[in-house]
């Protein structure tokens, strides 16, 4: 469910940020919410992090030899 909340900018900047929204084909509404699910840290951001422990975790990996070009682009 979406909530309406009022804020409070300088209309020069508003004006500003309705024409670069809608150079990018989106609304001042649509942008916002973007970067406040950026701001507020999604889900997504936390997966990131522990895919970064879990590397962290595994240092680097030796396959033991080195491979061929022919061998690195077989399929």
């Amino acid at each position: 469910m979406l909530r309406n909340i009022t804020l409070s900018a300088d209309d020069q900047l508003i004006d500003l940020a309705r024409k670069r929204a809608t150079a990018a084909q989106s609304t001042l509404n649509v942008e916002f919410r973007k970067w406040l699910a950026s701001y507020a840290g999604s889900q997504d951001d936390a997966a990131v992090a522990r895919l970064h422990a879990v590397l962290q975790q595994l240092g680097p990996v030796d396959a033991g030899r080195t491979f061929s070009r022919d061998e690195l682009n077989q399929r």
